[in-house]
């Protein structure tokens, strides 16, 4: 764990961290398990401060196993998405290494709970500019990518708290072929399409994702700053869903298209023996 991680993870103030503890050594133990928990009384709110303290310590609970950080992603940046759960603002989790998939390698479903799985834009992460305004100012890179959620808790249902705590559903990624930002040109409105064995799943487009997926950078630049996230050259940003997510089948082959972007894939194949 660098000593920027090792400052996030110790960046929220004023939270009962015993609770933040257990709160962790759960959703890490359902997440291994693939087992799922109950979540906490509809009513209950510890507030985001400990929500964030809590994904942090969860994981940190998997880089301490030899796990890396090697992006962040983005959740509820559907607007649809974010009136139906009633918040107004998206949110942040970690990705490590564990979670990556080549484009057009395999993942198991088993090791999940109730996977699903949505198109994404990915965007690589370069040094800063001096102005942030500018959106394009610290992005090398940009490619269609695949991203696998799976909540850890019990029916799919949570609170905001809850899914934050949680990682932001954060399961597993694979990313197509990267392209430098002016040859893919502008992203705001792109077709997007998810495939599950060539038989067209969904249909969306790139403008779910905040209006423009542009937007994302920012948002996660702010929200890193926020809640103690170190945002480094290399790293993956998931900007988010361009369609709803579709539950992955036990088997097949899955893939996203973005229009004049590109294509990715990933085969699923679940080991009947895991389970």
């Amino acid at each position: 764990m660098t000593a920027k991680q090792q400052a996030a993870a110790a960046h929220a103030v004023d939270v009962d961290r015993f609770a933040v503890e257990a709160g962790a050594a759960a959703l890490d133990q359902a997440q291994r398990t693939a087992s799922p928990i109950a979540r906490r009384s509809p009513t209950a709110s510890t507030g985001l401060d400990s929500a964030y303290a809590t994904q942090h310590a969860l994981v940190a609970r998997r880089t301490a196993r030899g796990e890396r950080i090697v992006g962040v992603k983005l959740g509820f940046t559907s607007r649809a998405k974010a009136r139906q759960m009633g918040v107004d603002d998206v949110i942040l989790g970690s990705l490590t290494d564990a979670m990556r998939i080549d484009d057009g390698g395999r993942y198991d479903p088993g090791t999940a709970i109730h996977p699903r799985v949505e198109p994404e834009i990915a965007y690589l992460l370069g040094p800063d500019g001096e102005d942030e305004r500018d959106l394009a100012v610290g992005i090398t890179a940009v490619a269609p990518a695949l991203e696998v959620i799976d909540s850890r808790y019990r029916d799919f249902r949570f609170s905001l708290d809850d899914v934050v705590a949680d990682n932001a559903s954060a399961a597993a990624f694979a990313i197509g072929p990267w392209r430098r930002p002016a040859e893919a040109g502008a992203l705001e409105n792109r077709a997007v399409s998810l495939e599950l064995d060539g038989r067209l799943a969904e249909t969306g487009s790139t403008a779910a994702i905040l209006g423009d997926p542009a937007r994302a950078i920012a948002a996660a630049r702010r929200l890193a700053r926020r809640h103690g996230f170190a945002l480094e050259p290399g790293m993956v940003l998931l900007a988010g869903a361009a369609t709803v997510a579709v539950p992955l089948p036990r088997h097949g082959l899955v893939e996203a298209e973005v229009a004049g972007l590109g294509r990715v894939s990933l085969h699923v194949h679940a080991e009947e023996a895991a389970r």
